[in-house]
């Protein structure tokens, strides 16, 4: 029986959320994936679920997704694909479709060629001899970092002399966090620049708990780094992104963020937190996790194509 397909709308967030959590069980043997997580992918400003979004069903079963949105407008086009060990047709055709939706937004935006980004499991339920044969190739690695954390134990730590950590307390500071993370990841692979709206969307803004955002100012440099938590995922604490500004490094700085984030997580009684990063970061990032006793829970591949 040929496989069904049909864009994706909003009211298939359930479907797709139980999709991805059992992949998450062949992959990492857990599931992770939280329904909010889903509905905001499925409500990114930069895709049109009728010609983004793919499902495919096998008698009434979802067996595989996909979705293109485009943050770059240009020629860098960004995708998700998922699908079940046994349905690699499936899979294929939700490729193909995505290959070309990607070249046909990156036409759109004045590009004659798209670069498509997809982040996958390095131990995949995708066939990777399929994806390789389409001219899909592997050009980034990060690793998802865990770290147990204990009440009592995981204590806020004291800032040093002119030093200070607030949490994000209004629309101004969250402006401020905004700059901060424009400036410390502007150098880092993949970086899209985002405006304040996008990217309030991006860190799904109506949904976080502001007081886990905390900003670090220092005595003669300002604003100095950032720490974005949140603490809606089921499997564990989050943290988002951690970003030092280049004049501030090596002074402490994302091991203090990271010391408020593991106690503020501790007190709230979470066992576990997580993060993820690039393994070829420049900045060091890797190695600050390591010696604040974060550990590898696993790793995720980014895949490129150019489609032309």
């Amino acid at each position: 029986m040929p496989y069904l397909l049909r864009p994706a709308a909003l009211t298939d967030a359930p479907a797709v959320t139980e999709l991805l959590n059992e992949i998450d069980r062949i992959e990492i043997g857990r599931p992770e994936t939280d329904l909010h997580t889903v509905e905001a992918d499925l409500k990114h400003p930069e895709a049109d679920l009728a010609q983004d979004s793919w499902l495919a069903f096998d008698d009434g079963r979802l067996v595989a997704y996909a979705l293109v949105w485009d943050d770059s407008q240009g020629e860098r086009i960004d995708a998700d694909h998922y699908v079940l060990p046994d349905h690699q047709r499936a899979g294929e055709l939700l490729l193909e479709a995505l290959e070309g939706r990607a070249l046909e937004r990156a036409r759109a935006n004045g590009a004659a060629r798209a670069v498509v980004h997809l982040h996958l499991n390095a131990a995949p339920t995708t066939d990777l001899a399929m994806l390789r044969g389409r001219g899909w190739s592997v050009v980034r690695r990060y690793h998802v970092l865990e770290r147990e954390v204990r009440a009592g134990a995981d204590l806020p730590p004291r800032p040093p002399s002119g030093v200070r950590v607030h949490a994000c307390a209004d629309e101004a500071d969250r402006a401020r966090v905004h700059a901060l993370y424009q400036t410390t990841f502007a150098e880092h692979f993949d970086f899209q620049p985002r405006g304040y709206e996008q990217w309030l969307h991006d860190v799904d803004g109506d949904r976080i708990d502001w007081s886990l955002v905390w900003i670090v100012t220092v005595e003669g440099i300002g604003d100095a780094g950032f720490l974005l938590a949140r603490d809606d995922r089921e499997a564990m604490g989050w943290i988002r992104s951690l970003g030092v500004v280049r004049e501030a490094r090596g002074r402490g700085i994302g091991g203090l963020l990271l010391g408020h984030a593991f106690a503020a997580f501790a007190a709230r009684g979470r066992k576990t937190v997580g993060l993820g990063v690039d393994t070829a970061n420049a900045t060091g990032a890797p190695r600050l996790y390591a010696r604040n006793g974060m550990s590898v829970h696993y790793a995720v591949d980014t895949w490129e194509i150019t489609v032309a």
